[in-house]
């Protein structure tokens, strides 16, 4: 390798010049050789070349940072490569580092840094020299980067900054062409064109493509010729046959060959193998293996049922294979129809219609099949469709009798007499040899069974009289039987409908009620009303309705008959008034549409209510009338409420006034009578008496003597007129005005008649004896356990109780 030397600058760009001819920034090398040629002074000044050179390094001077300074350089090296793969035994060499401060003195040493440095490069710190010590391979790594560094031996000092070049490995064709994404599978249509596009195949080569032919792949056919060819460059493939048919042959193996240096003697090469099958078009008609068919079926196969099947073979595939068969017209073929069984693409052939031998015993007809789609690019010299006869012969039986129809319907009137033809069934043997018919009837659900069959004729009667309302309709069988075979035999059904006379007269359906507003209007419907018959269902019944005739009502209301079993009671007048009237009864007739036609009279009930003014009810209660016509649901309830609230407050004030004035009678008062017998009977009871005295008793002699009866002590009704309490009273009475200090009560209510009568006799002191009569007491005794405390202090000595008063309590 020759050398450039370089001073005072690197590169532009950065980049070292490479060899005359290497493909890398010749233009800026070009200028910095010319730079160094006039920085050494080997170009005059004057003339073209000083002229260029001047112009060289004033643009070279504007490409440096504006102020800067050239600094002079000394490095001298050369363009590094290195050749990948290399195989000889010693290391190969990459280079050389020099500066021109090296004066081969030895002071300089050169140090190696960088990408592979010590491992791959090596450098001889003396002389400079770089070699690589294994073998590279430029598709792991295309190019390395180092950096260089001279250093002063003796002081240690860089002699040079470090500067960075790159050493790039050489591509050698050490790599053939492979295809990734093989082996290929593809498809075309059988008979396709020439030329017909089938695939593309692509190889790639890990070769530098931009250093020779290496890289340049070219692509030929090793096999599958003359059927496909391909593009060498392209490497796409296409038919290079006309005609190829799948059902001669499907499938093709074809080899692909992928050549580098341009398929140069000495390149290197890759294979690959594409699988081609030839996709099926409908190229071929469906063709029968025979040309007539012979089928049997016997006389006694229900329609539907399968007969026999066709099968016309095509030699296409899929939905190319289709075949459609049908029977083709006029050909005796209309009790038959055919269908294809999608599974094995057979044709299905069905009875559409009953066989009779006796009528026709063989049955000749032509059958076709096609493909239900075709594809009009292929053109076959034959019809693209084929026929073949059918040939059935039907095969004798014996057969049950045959009714004229499998159901018969028959009408008969209610309660028609017993014994009465309502209609009849036939039966007859077809076959040869017709044998006499016997009939049968199974009476199903009808238990009591309301009919007969004459075995022989066939007709059906009554056996009693029918009623509609019970029953409308009787479902019976009947059974046909051969004589010479009674295994044959046949079953139709009758359906025996009950017809009904007219007996029941419509009548309305309740309730038969409805209201008018105050404020109705002439011509308003204010009702519906509706009617009903036993006689018929609810869909086969027909009414009409209209007003009695001659009704003086029918200024009132009138009758509107809507023409579907409904009618509307219609206001013939407006302004009704529930003071004056508060209900009307309007008669309504009903007639029905029978035979004879029936009638009966309804009377409907309407009430005069009052209502708002958009027709809602509000009320139609008499004691509605007393309040406004216009009085709302809402004011009324106002107005009950309040009156609730008003009566609660007055017997919550009579209730207190009660308690207040039971309360004040109760309360002792000083000087009085009544006071003491009241103090001294409340502490009779002693520790025993757990209830208070109710001097209620003594105010009312009935509630006493209920008291006394409920305990059973025995009661005397009181006097009748007591002249020492009459006497009493009065006196009081007279007193009573010139009383400075009246008592806070009234004395009418104090002075109350007690009564009489007391087992117990006057506790008055004033009627009691003198100390020295000596009373009996015993009688007390009588009066149980409450008057204990009683009887201890009357039966004390006087002495003892004056006594126990002075000591107090």
């Amino acid at each position: 390798m020759s050398e450039l030397r370089l001073t005072g600058l690197r590169t532009l760009d950065g980049v070292v010049c490479p060899l005359p001819g290497m493909p890398m920034h010749a233009r800026n090398c070009f200028l910095l050789f010319l730079w160094f040629l006039l920085d050494e002074g080997l170009l005059a000044p004057h003339g073209l070349l000083g002229k260029w050179h001047h112009r060289s390094r004033a643009s070279l001077k504007r490409s440096w940072a504006p102020g800067s300074q050239r600094v002079r350089r000394s490095w001298v090296w050369n363009q590094f490569f290195v050749l990948e793969e290399y195989m000889g035994s010693d290391p190969q060499y990459v280079g050389k580092l020099h500066t021109d401060l090296d004066r081969g003195d030895s002071v300089v040493k050169y140090t190696l840094s960088g990408e592979g440095a010590g491992s791959i490069f090596t450098i001889d710190q003396t002389t400079g020299d770089i070699h690589a010590v294994r073998r590279l391979d430029r598709e792991e790594r295309p190019f390395y980067t180092l950096r260089a560094q001279a250093i002063d031996m003796a002081t240690g000092r860089l002699l040079e900054e470090e500067s960075e070049f790159v050493v790039k490995v050489q591509d050698i064709n050490d790599n053939e062409p492979r295809f990734l994404e093989g082996p290929y599978t593809a498809r075309v249509p059988e008979m396709a064109p020439i030329g017909t596009y089938v695939i593309q195949v692509t190889a790639t080569d890990a070769d530098d493509p931009t250093y020779g032919n290496s890289a340049q792949v070219v692509y030929s056919i090793l096999h599958g010729q003359p059927y496909f060819s391909v593009d060498a460059k392209t490497g796409v493939i296409r038919t290079a046959l006309p005609n190829m048919d799948r059902e001669v042959r499907e499938n093709y193996y074809v080899l692909i060959q992928a050549k580098d240096m341009g398929g140069q003697l000495g390149g290197l090469a890759g294979t690959t193998t594409i699988n081609i099958s030839l996709t099926d078009v409908n190229d071929n008609p469906p063709r029968f293996s025979k040309s007539i068919f012979h089928l049997r079926v016997l006389e006694s196969s229900p329609t539907g049922s399968a007969v026999g099947r066709v099968k016309a073979n095509d030699l296409d595939v899929g939905k190319n294979a289709e075949v459609e068969y049908s029977i083709v017209p006029g050909d005796g073929g209309g009790m038959f129809e055919i269908t294809t069984d999608e599974q094995t693409q057979e044709g299905i052939i069905t009875l559409r219609e009953r066989l009779d031998f006796e009528e026709k015993s063989v049955h000749i007809f032509k059958v076709e099949a096609s493909n239900p789609s075709t594809d009009g690019r292929f053109q076959h010299p034959d019809p693209l469709r084929d026929s073949a006869t059918v040939r059935i012969s039907v095969v004798d039986v014996a057969e049950p009798p045959a009714f004229g129809k499998p159901a018969y319907d028959m009408d008969v009137y209610e309660n028609a007499p017993a014994g009465i033809i309502i209609g009849a069934v036939s039966a007859q043997d077809l076959d040869v040899g017709a044998s006499p018919i016997r009939y049968s009837m199974d009476c199903m659900e009808d238990t009591n069974c309301s009919f007969e069959i004459d075995p022989v004729k066939g007709t059906i009667s009554t056996t009693k009289a029918l009623d509609r309302e019970q029953t409308t309709e009787y479902n019976i069988s009947i059974v046909a039987t051969k004589v010479r075979n009674l295994d044959l035999s046949m079953q139709a059904t009758v359906t025996i409908h009950v017809l009904d006379v007219n007996e029941f007269a419509p009548e309305l359906i309740t309730p038969y009620k409805t209201f008018v507003c105050e404020n109705s209007k002439s011509g308003q419907v204010i009702g519906t009303i509706s009617a009903q018959d036993k006689d018929l269902s609810p869909t086969g019944q027909r009414f009409t309705f209209r007003s009695l005739p001659g009704d003086i009502k029918n200024e009132n209301f009138t009758v509107w008959d809507f023409a579907n079993n409904t009618a509307g009671i219609l206001t013939q007048r407006s302004g009704f008034r529930r003071r004056a009237l508060d209900r009307y009864l309007v008669p309504v007739v009903v007639v029905d549409r029978g035979y004879p036609r029936l009638s009966s009279t309804g009377t409907l009930t309407v009430r005069v209510c009052s209502c708002g003014r958009d027709g809602s009810l509000i009320s139609c209660s008499a004691e509605a009338v007393f309040f406004p016509a216009g009085v709302s649901t809402g004011a009324l309830l106002a107005v009950l409420l309040g009156a609730a609230v008003l009566l609660v407050t007055v017997l919550l004030y009579v209730a207190l006034r009660r308690r207040r004035k039971s309360a004040v009678s109760a309360v002792p008062g000083d000087g009085d009578i009544r006071e003491n017998v009241i103090r001294y009977d409340d502490e009779g009871g002693g520790e025993e008496d757990t209830r208070a005295f109710d001097i209620g008793a003594l105010r009312k002699p009935d509630a006493a003597e209920a008291q006394l009866h409920s305990s059973g002590r025995a009661w005397a009704p009181p006097k009748q007129d007591v002249p020492d309490v009459r006497d009493c009273i009065h006196q009081r009475l007279v007193e009573r005005p010139s009383e400075s200090a009246p008592p806070p009560y009234d004395s009418l209510a104090t002075y109350g008649y007690e009564g009489d009568g007391s087992l117990a006799g006057s506790l008055s002191p004033i009627e009691s004896l003198t100390a020295e009569v000596e009373e009996d007491h015993s009688y007390l005794d009588d009066l149980g356990p409450s008057f204990a405390s009683l009887v201890a202090i009357i039966s004390k000595p006087e002495s003892h109780r004056d006594t126990e008063e002075e000591q107090g309590p």
